[in-house]
């Protein structure tokens, strides 16, 4: 079931990760938060830090740019990598910083005020064009949870092998199982 978008249960989530992260990763070995698929991909420490940024570069920034400019003024390009800038950082900095940036961020998305008709305010995306301002808060929460499931994945396929004959029944240990 595909539900229209509601920026309060949006919201809920979106509080909810910081802390859901934090449980799961907090004070586990690095063999599990470094662990990569492949190298140059993404482990759970970099997937905090990109959240970091994105808290800093990405979502409020530019729901703010749609309502205060619309499509006069696109949005600046995201550095996806940029994460990687900050190599020295501990997860656990990492994620305090996020549930902070995240607080903050919650705050300044209530202070928006955003009623029904701000929504289909558009932006300038540099990749994708003419954005709406729900379109950008629904990628915000759908990000959120790609994220997890991106961790989830990475720590899982740790024990692809040890997992024997039980891999039949491990989406997250088999690529392209939905």
């Amino acid at each position: 079931m595909n539900a229209g978008f509601d920026l309060a249960e949006a919201r809920a989530l979106l509080a909810r990760t910081p802390g859901a992260l934090r449980a799961w990763l907090g004070g586990l070995p690095d063999a599990w938060t470094r662990a990569v698929e492949a190298p140059g991909t993404w482990s759970a420490y970099d997937i905090v830090g990109h959240l970091v940024d994105g808290e800093r570069h990405d979502w409020i920034p530019r729901a703010r740019i749609i309502l205060e400019h619309g499509t006069a003024r696109p949005f600046e390009l995201f550095d996806r990598e940029r994460h990687r800038s900050r190599p020295d950082e501990t997860l656990l900095a990492r994620l305090d910083e996020l549930a902070v940036l995240r607080r903050d961020n919650l705050a300044a998305l209530d202070a928006l005020a955003i009623g029904p008709g701000q929504l289909e305010r558009r932006g300038v995306h540099p990749r994708f064009g003419e954005v709406t301002l729900e379109q950008l808060l629904a990628t915000w929460v759908a990000h959120d949870l790609d994220h997890l499931y991106h961790v989830a994945r990475i720590m899982a396929r740790r024990y692809t092998d040890a997992t024997g004959p039980w891999i039949e029944y491990l989406r997250v240990l088999r690529p392209g199982a939905s």
